[in-house]
């Protein structure tokens, strides 16, 4: 879980756009993080209490006091992580620019040590406006963090900027501004994923069943650990969520080796995921061959072996990790390859452990390290793998 342990305080103001802060607390706790809301009393008009106290676990406060007893803004601004929020109607932007203080949630952010995160929500006219562009620069500029809107339908039924970007976008935004750690911060790594894709015609190729999901999610806690990450993928459906995570997109072993020569020199980590065609046709025909004989003759020529060529050409202080996915005779075939191809580590994938290998969310491994030492990682998510590899590589630097 990428929030494991933040508090995160919500703060939602009177906008159309408050329905997605329902969907945006969801999105926080499934990540492992603890929510507390605050809302103005406008905001109650457009979403329940109710639903977000139930959804948070934690009581939803919208009043300074309620039955004599006083809701104590001071110590909610101290026990947040971070301050978010979403929407920050046109309104309430004008307050914080101001230093007005008429309800809790104002209480709140004056009183608020922690980093403040606004996501602006209003219609076009209203956003275009020249007093909200000079608030939004004087709250900028007392510290706020102030997200850009979206572009698309507004309340008013017109099409135009204001729109409060999307829970799963607050989320990423938190987390790479926020939340980012500093471990491997300076760190330059290539890290490779996917399968590759070898042409035979234009219809027809090559190819193996790697979905990515492993590689991505190493590249996003390697990222997330303050690494400047080069993620060279194969053909894919996975999404890089993180815009500052440099994705280069191949189809076949050759691109994928291109981009990696362009790379691994540069590189402090070097992490060799993806699943490489190991032969590719000797020729790619022009047009889309017809189905004319009951038996097929194929060519095929051996491909350049990517993690060899790191290992070969491997500079003082770089880390080397490569990986082997074996259906039988599994730890000395991966112990052979950790040796013939110059790494520091191999982790080790077996097909026949169910819910491990290709195309699933979760995946059970072992590191084999030079001296043969073995670390082992039972079956789980492929994202707390990432995070085990991630510790582990920490570990050795």
């Amino acid at each position: 879980m990428l929030l494991k342990g933040k508090k995160i305080l919500l703060g939602i103001t009177g906008s159309i756009a408050a329905y997605k802060s329902i969907f945006l607390t969801r999105l926080l706790i499934k990540e492992g993080a603890e929510v507390k809301v605050v809302m103005t009393k406008a905001a109650t008009d457009f979403v329940s209490p109710l639903v977000l106290s139930t959804l948070s676990k934690n009581n939803v406060v919208v009043d300074i006091a309620t039955e004599n007893v006083w809701a104590n803004h001071v110590s909610l601004g101290r026990w947040a992580d971070v301050f978010l929020i979403a929407p920050a109607s046109c309104n309430t932007i004008a307050k914080m620019a101001a230093g007005l203080c008429d309800n809790l949630l104002m209480a709140t952010y004056l009183s608020a040590t922690c980093p403040i995160v606004v996501a602006p929500a209003m219609d076009e006219d209203m956003w275009h406006h020249p007093s909200t562009k000079r608030n939004l620069a004087t709250i900028a500029s007392y510290g706020n963090i102030v997200m850009d809107v979206r572009s698309g339908e507004l309340a008013s039924g017109l099409i135009g900027e204001g729109r409060m970007d999307e829970p799963e976008n607050i989320l990423n935004y938190l987390m790479e501004n926020i939340f980012r750690g500093t471990a491997l911060k300076g760190k330059k790594v290539l890290i490779t994923a996917g399968p590759t894709f070898e042409p035979i015609d234009p219809v027809r190729f090559i190819g193996n069943r790697s979905s990515g999901k492993m590689g991505f999610a190493i590249a996003r806690e390697l990222y997330m650990n303050g690494a400047e990450v080069t993620l060279v993928s194969g053909p894919v459906k996975e999404v890089m969520e993180y815009n500052r995570v440099n994705l280069l997109k191949v189809q076949t072993a050759a691109e994928m080796l291109d981009a990696c020569k362009d790379n691994i020199s540069d590189s402090n980590i070097i992490i060799m995921n993806a699943a490489v065609a190991d032969y590719t046709p000797t020729t790619v025909f022009g047009e889309k061959m017809k189905k004319s004989t009951d038996t097929l003759s194929m060519d095929l020529k051996k491909t350049t072996d990517i993690l060899k060529y790191a290992g070969e050409n491997r500079k003082d202080g770089q880390f080397i990790m490569g990986f082997a996915l074996e259906t039988n005779n599994e730890e000395l075939n991966a112990i052979d390859k950790l040796k013939k191809k110059n790494v520091d580590c191999i982790v080790l994938n077996s097909l026949q452990i169910p819910g491990a290998g290709f195309s699933g969310d979760t995946n059970e491994v072992t590191i084999i390290n030079k001296d043969e030492t073995k670390i082992h990682f039972k079956l789980q998510s492929k994202t707390d793998i990432a995070s085990h590899i991630v510790s582990y590589i920490i570990s050795k630097l």
